[in-house]
């Protein structure tokens, strides 16, 4: 399983994770199947898509 990175936003934004998913929304809207997902490890919101192989992390 993998998954390929678009964009980040820190976990520590006034607004939390509302840029994530502001970003997730423009790649939606663009056709891309785009999710955030919370990485504790970088302290950071991730938005990201699956990998060719349909999976995700």
């Amino acid at each position: 399983m993998s998954r390929r990175i678009l964009a980040t936003s820190p976990m520590g934004h006034p607004r939390g994770s509302r840029p994530a998913e502001e970003q997730a929304q423009q790649f939606r809207d663009a056709g891309v199947p785009a999710t955030v997902v919370a990485e504790i490890r970088s302290d950071r919101f991730l938005v990201v898509v699956p990998d060719q192989d349909g999976e995700q992390q």
